[in-house]
């Protein structure tokens, strides 16, 4: 295993992904001279060519998919996407022939017929240079979003990339400079964002139930000490590669898309500096050498340097307001995304659950909460909710996703998360790495979107178009 992924990673780096160092894994920016480069890209400013936001790209009849990466995410998309009407799955791209071989046989039984790229460390190119594809399908590790994303891009297809679709400043600033010369939509799927719960507060945010909001608070706290050293879990071992060198939030945007949209960062009002703070690490390190001592498999970890427990990170906008992230995956505590809204007349937190809301001094009965679900209940989910908990996805939330993404590039309609979405939600791990590394001094926050953040609307969940597309299910 270990010798396939060093050969992956030679031949990677020697082939022109992209990546700034032949472990794509490694930290980005150790030396004064790389953090001043986090620094330079950070605060560049740029003239936006084409304004993507907003942006509807010609409608499809059938939306012809490739994916690349069949791991944990990667299957479990294959099988949504199998449930969608209007969708074409042509291409199916691992480097590891069962996962492609099970996803084949998975999709074959509805009637399609995927070509299948397997094997070798560049086959994914010729997937994306096809001619016969609308979309492109990215759930590899985060070092190889970026590259995937500009390559498929620059080859004539819209893009779908798993969360972070960045890691470094530089590459945020490729994705949204490629979508805008080729008109091609580049959505990072945060499918945290279709949560039932957060597309209610959503809802209640467009309808004034919290007045001005003031303040939002969003999390990934998530144990995964299990995982991040499991054999199996993440192929060759990647996430663990990433949790050592680099330091800060790494893993910022499930919490902060949602409360991003409440408070229409990029549509109205903009990121315009932060400060971010990490403790030490006081688990991985300790957990590799207690690994390592039984295990001679985990001994080239067990003298690194892992990124530490709990990262916060305070963001204010350009209107005055605040925002707070906070990442852990290494801490023994219960999962949450905190997902706080503060306003001027209410204040709604879904963690822990139930979530709730309130208009005063304390919390909505369940009564009174069940009232103001029936009444503010998205039209998204009043349409799709049930289908999509059948099929599941993290409770529906992921097919939620997918099928609304298929819907609306079959009826010419703008996606609800853009290229500016993605790049600027990714870039709070560079960024908060480049402050921790200072002292927690703060840094601006780019404005990805060209000063068009000023006019773009907010994001519209009202389905008042669309929604033609069925599920097979």
């Amino acid at each position: 295993m270990e010798n396939n992924r060093r050969d992956f990673l030679k031949t990677a780096s020697a082939t022109g992904l992209g990546l700034l160092a032949s472990n794509p894994f490694a930290a980005y920016a150790t030396t004064p001279d790389e953090w001043e480069q986090v620094h330079e890209q950070a605060t560049r400013t740029r003239v936006q060519k084409f304004n993507m936001s907003g942006y509807a790209a010609p409608k499809l009849d059938k939306v012809r998919i490739g994916f690349i990466g069949l791991g944990n995410r990667g299957m479990g998309a294959v099988e949504r996407m199998n449930k969608i009407e209007g969708v074409e799955i042509k291409a199916l791209c691992d480097l590891r022939p069962e996962r492609v071989k099970g996803a084949k046989k998975l999709v074959e039984v509805s009637g399609h017929r995927p070509e299948t790229y397997v094997g070798t460390p560049e086959i994914w190119k010729k997937l994306a240079e096809r001619t016969d594809l609308d979309l492109i399908y990215i759930l590899t590790p985060w070092a190889f979003h970026t590259p995937m994303a500009v390559f498929s891009m620059e080859h004539g297809k819209h893009v779908c990339v798993e969360v972070p679709a960045a890691k470094t400043i530089e590459e945020a600033w490729q994705l949204v400079e490629t979508s805008e010369r080729t008109q091609k939509h580049c959505m990072m799927v945060e499918n945290c964002c279709y949560d039932f719960s957060e597309l209610l507060t959503l809802n209640l945010a467009r309808n004034g139930f919290f007045g001005e909001i003031v303040h939002g608070e969003a999390a990934y706290i998530h144990n995964l000490q299990e995982y991040i050293f499991s054999k199996t879990h993440f192929y060759q071992l990647w996430e663990l590669h990433e949790m050592y060198g680099r330091k800060g939030n790494l893993y910022p945007t499930h919490g902060l898309g949602p409360i991003c949209q409440v408070m229409n960062i990029n549509r109205g009002d903009k990121m315009a500096y932060l400060t971010s703070m990490s403790s030490n690490d006081f688990v991985l390190g300790k957990l590799a050498r207690e690994l390592a001592a039984k295990d001679d498999f985990y001994t080239p970890y067990a003298e690194k340097s892992f990124n530490g427990n709990m990262s916060t990170t305070t963001i204010k906008t350009h209107k005055g307001k605040t925002m707070m992230v906070q990442y852990d995956v290494s801490s023994p505590r219960p999962y949450s995304r905190i997902q706080l809204v503060s306003g001027t007349k209410a204040v709604g937190l879904k963690y822990p659950e139930p979530a709730r809301y309130s208009t005063g001094h304390e919390w909505m009965s369940a009564e009174e909460y069940r009232a103001l679900e029936q009444k503010y209940l998205p039209p998204i989910v009043k349409k799709m909710g049930e289908i999509a908990k059948n099929v599941g996805g993290h409770g529906g939330m992921d097919f939620l996703m997918d099928w609304r993404t298929i819907d609306c590039l079959r009826n010419g309609l703008p996606l609800d998360q853009d290229v500016y979405d993605a790049a600027l939600w990714s870039s709070i791990a560079p960024l908060s790495g480049w402050s921790v590394a200072h002292r927690s001094n703060s840094l601006d926050v780019p404005d990805f979107t060209g000063g068009s953040w000023k006019t773009n609307a907010p994001v519209d969940i009202s389905m008042t178009k669309g929604g033609t597309t069925q599920a097979k299910v």
